[in-house]
Formats: C-alpha cells, structure tokens, sequence
C-alpha cells in the first residue's frame, strides 16, 4: 500500500517544485494533498498529469497522512510542523525553524543518511540551507578522503532562493533598464538587475548574514563540528541556480587529479572539467537538473594541501524540494514510518 502525503506551501516556488519531483520519480504515494494558506485555497497546482485543488493547511486533519513536506517558511513551521508532527506525521521542514535543534536531524541523504533516525524524538526532519546542501554533498567525499581542516566559501545565489516575487523583481528591473523605465526595489536592498549583492537574509552582531552563519552551523552539523568554514553569500541577477567558489585546506595531501576521481564517483556529483572554453558548469545549464555539478578542480599553491572548485546546482531542487524528496525516500527505505498505512 502507498503512502499519503501532503505538500505545504504547494502554490509556492519549492512547493510546485516538490510536486513535479514527487511526480518525476514515482514516488510511492496513493494520495498527495497540497495545502496553503487560506488565501490560496481553491487555486489549482499540477502534480504530473493530474490537477490539485489547493486545501487551507489550519483545516486539514494530519492524523491519516505519513509524510508532510513543508516549505511555508519559517514562521508557518514554527507553529505547524510541532503539531503536524504531533498527529503522528512525519514533516520534512524546508524552512531554517528546526534545523539547528539538537532533536531534529538536519539531512542531506548523500552525506548524512543515518541520522535520519533521530527524527522520532520529535517527528520533524530539517531540510538543510540551499547553499549549504550542494556545498556538503561536495566536501563529503572529499573530508573523508583526506580530513578537511578549513573552508572557504564565496556563493553567487539567484533570486529564486528568495521567493517568486524575488525572480519577478528581477524580471521587472531588468525589463525597466531596457525601457528606460523606472527600476523599482521592493525585495531586495540595493537594484538587481545588472548588478550584485553581497547581502543575504539579515545581518549579525559580527558583521556576517545569517545566510552565511547558515552555511558555518548546518556544515559543522551535518559533516564535522572539527570544520572551520567562513562564508560569503551574495545575490546575482541570475533566476534559478546557486554557484559556489570553494576553498578547502586538508590535513592530507590530496591532488587535483586525486579529488576528480573521488568526486566523479560520488552520489549526487557530475564533475564537468575540461579546462577549456565552455568545460565548466554554469547555474543556466544546471537548472532543471539534479546533480551538484563540480568545475574548476586545481590546486591552491598558497597553502599546504590546498584545493580549489567551483560548485554549481539547482537550487529549487537538490537545494530545497528534490531534497526533501530524497529524505522522505530515506524513510520508506529504511522502513521507519510506522502508522498508518502499516494499520490499515
């Protein structure tokens, strides 16, 4: 018997994302419900050749459903995953509210799969940041081959990771230049079209955002408390897409030549490196895909054992939906949902 999942947040980018990916790899559910805000309900979203009507998340009884993958935000999850999970469902939280308490495991199934376990303390599963999950699924081959002591990161993000009304800002700031119209900021602290940011999510006491205290905790969380890692994130006029400029220094040698063969034979990676025009990986080309892509291996000369690579993934996927995806395939795997569907 299938399983029955619901999707929170399903009119949104994530949430349309997460049921076109529960579609792409039959996943093995007899019944998926989306679920939004009451503003939304009614609305019709697509779930492969089927057409959902869109139900208000505050009237929904949870008690007869396995899985909820949840990606409302923050706030939403805050008050709605406890009690989803209370109903004795599973949640797989998309949103930062659970991701660094010691009860909830914090997963990216290539790197950390066994941790899935902890998830019955409170019945909430957290989905890593989107810069975080494709940085780890790279570092982890490569710790475990040769120790990583420091990471340095620099992200170039799209608007995507900041919601629809980031991706429209752009499209109309973008449309205005060529108009000579007027460029309107709404979401975004500075214009973005034509230009760069190096601001996301909010600042702290120490002069970092919280995106890049993100990058720092969920890394320390998921690989090795042991990892040093500094980060800059920063916003690019790109719609769907994350890349990465990585740094790493081991406490073993490790070759350019030696990293490539270890990375093209881990899961989730496709190494593109041909050290020629067009031999790398861009955020255009990923988007739509499901692999970390890895570019631009060679050798940092200015340290011991150092490395150097470019990171690039869809963001809306592997950073966010296809994730979550991923860790609800985890628990039917493993054979960890113990309800409903095994009583009926």
């Amino acid at each position: 018997m299938g399983y029955k999942v619901a999707v929170v947040g399903a009119t949104g980018n994530v949430g349309r994302e997460m049921l076109d990916i529960l579609a792409e790899r039959a996943f093995p559910a007899d019944e998926v419900v989306a679920l939004a805000s009451r503003r939304s309900q009614g609305q019709e979203v697509s779930f492969g050749d089927k057409i959902l009507k869109v139900k208000a998340l505050d009237t929904y009884d949870f008690t007869d459903t396995d899985i909820c993958l949840m990606s409302a935000g923050g706030e939403a999850s805050k008050e709605w995953s406890p009690r989803i999970g209370q109903q004795g469902c599973v949640v797989i939280d998309n949103s930062s509210a659970f991701r660094y308490d010691a009860d909830v495991p914090l997963i990216v199934p290539e790197v950390n799969a066994d941790a899935v376990v902890g998830f019955t303390k409170r019945n909430i599963i957290a989905n890593p940041n989107c810069s975080t999950a494709q940085l780890v699924v790279a570092l982890k081959p490569l710790h475990e081959a040769a120790t990583i002591k420091r990471v340095v990161v620099s992200t170039y993000q799209s608007v995507s990771g900041a919601g629809k009304d980031a991706m429209d800002e752009l499209f109309n700031q973008t449309r205005a230049v060529f108009t000579a119209g007027e460029v309107v900021q709404k979401k975004f602290t500075k214009r973005i079209a034509f230009n760069v940011i190096p601001h996301i999510d909010v600042f702290m006491e120490d002069g970092y955002t919280k995106e890049e205290w993100k990058m720092v905790a969920e890394t320390k969380k998921m690989l090795d408390p042991k990892i040093k890692l500094t980060a800059t994130a920063v916003r690019v006029p790109v719609f769907i897409g994350h890349a990465e400029s990585v740094n790493i220094e081991f406490e073993r040698p490790l070759s350019p030549e030696q990293a490539t063969e270890i990375l093209r034979a881990a899961p989730g990676v496709l190494v593109i490196d041909k050290r020629e025009n067009g031999g790398y990986m861009t955020p255009h080309e990923a988007a739509g895909e499901d692999a970390t892509y890895i570019s631009r291996i060679r050798e940092d000369a200015t340290i011991e054992n150092g490395l150097n690579f470019w990171c690039v993934s869809d963001n809306l996927r592997k950073g966010a939906a296809l994730n979550a995806v991923q860790i609800a395939e985890v628990l039917i795997n493993r054979k960890l949902l113990q309800k409903s569907q095994q009583a009926a």
